[in-house]
C-alpha cells in the first residue's frame, strides 16, 4: 500500500500474505499490531469491498464526510462474517463493539454479499446492524433479492468521485448522526 491513510481508519484487513503490512494514521502495522487495534477499538463502519480502487474511493469519501467514522475494511464475505461474528482472526474481538453500519458490495470472493447479507440478517446477535448494499449493479433483481434479505438500502455507486464522494457523506451523515438504531439486543 502506498500513501498515507487517515488516522480515522482503524484497520485495513486486505493482505494476503502471512505477514500483513496495513498504513493506518503514519504508522505501518504487522497483523498482530492489527488485530489487537481492532479488539480495542470500536468500529463505526464495516467496508466490505474487494475492489481496492472503490474500497480506496469509498475510504477518501468517508475522510471527507463531516462526521469522522473509525472504518473497518475487510476485502472479502467471508472476513466480513468473522468480524460480526467474532471468529477466525477476530475471535477476541469483544460481541457488543458493533459498527453502527456495515457498508456491503455485492461481488465479493469467498462469500458473495447477498449471502453475507442473509446471515448477519437472520442472526439475533447482528440482525439489528443496518446493512447497506453499496454496489455498482442496477439490476432489478439484485435490488429485489437484497431489500428481501432485509438490506436496510441499496445504493448504486456513482462512477464520478465528487457524486461518490458526496453519497458516501450522505451515507456517513445519516447512519451515524440521524438515524436513531436501537441498542444491541433490546429485542428488535
Amino acid at each position: 500500500m502506498s500513501g498515507e491513510r487517515d488516522p480515522r481508519t482503524v484497520a485495513d484487513v486486505t493482505g494476503h500474505g502471512v505477514e500483513v503490512l496495513v498504513v493506518t494514521g503514519h504508522n505501518r502495522r504487522t497483523f498482530e499490531e492489527l488485530m489487537a487495534m481492532v479488539r480495542e477499538e470500536e468500529v463505526d463502519v464495516l467496508l466490505v469491498e474487494d475492489n481496492a480502487n472503490d474500497a480506496e474511493f469509498a475510504l477518501r469519501a468517508l475522510r471527507k464526510a463531516t462526521v469522522t467514522p473509525r472504518v473497518l475494511h475487510v476485502d472479502d464475505g467471508a472476513r466480513a462474517l468473522d468480524y460480526l461474528f467474532c471468529q477466525g482472526e477476530f475471535a477476541q474481538r469483544p460481541p457488543h463493539a458493533r459498527p453502527s453500519v456495515v457498508l456491503l458490495d455485492l461481488k465479493l470472493p469467498k462469500i458473495d454479499g447477498l449471502e453475507v447479507l442473509r446471515r448477519i440478517k437472520e442472526d439475533p446477535r447482528t440482525r439489528d446492524i443496518p446493512v447497506v448494499v453499496l454496489t455498482s449493479s442496477k439490476e432489478p433483481r439484485d435490488i429485489e433479492a437484497c431489500y428481501q434479505n432485509r438490506a436496510n438500502s441499496y445504493v448504486v455507486k456513482p462512477v464520478n468521485f465528487e457524486a461518490f464522494t458526496r453519497a458516501m457523506g450522505d451515507l456517513a451523515r445519516y447512519w451515524m448522526e440521524i438515524n436513531q438504531a436501537p441498542m444491541p439486543g433490546s429485542g428488535s
